[in-house]
């Protein structure tokens, strides 16, 4: 059973190196594609927010109130406010809904 474990390691190592190192190798002009360019510029964005909603949902006592800190820090974000203002005002949303509503 144990000598399953390091297969199942060395496997997973050579399919993240692969993943890694592929794309370097094989691809060694610059992509001229608008579409992959496109693709490839959000790709970043994409991960980062996929990390991150289902943590702000989890990370409060009630869905609820993780949902009116997104929202209040989208709104805010969208209105220009810096990364401190938005992260400490989603805190005082937290804290009041959870504190005095839930």
């Amino acid at each position: 059973m144990k000598g399953n474990v390091y297969i199942y390691i060395a496997l997973m190592a050579i399919v993240t190196y692969l993943i890694r190192v592929l794309p370097l190798t094989l691809v060694r002009r610059e992509i001229k594609n608008v579409y992959i360019r496109s693709f490839l510029y959000y790709v970043p964005y994409v991960t980062l927010a996929v990390m991150t909603f289902p943590s702000i949902m989890d990370a409060t006592g009630a869905p609820w109130s993780g949902l009116a800190a997104l929202v209040t820090g989208v709104a805010l974000a969208w209105k220009g406010a810096g990364l401190f203002p938005v992260s400490v005002a989603c805190c005082a949303v937290v804290y009041v809904l959870e504190m005095f509503f839930l």
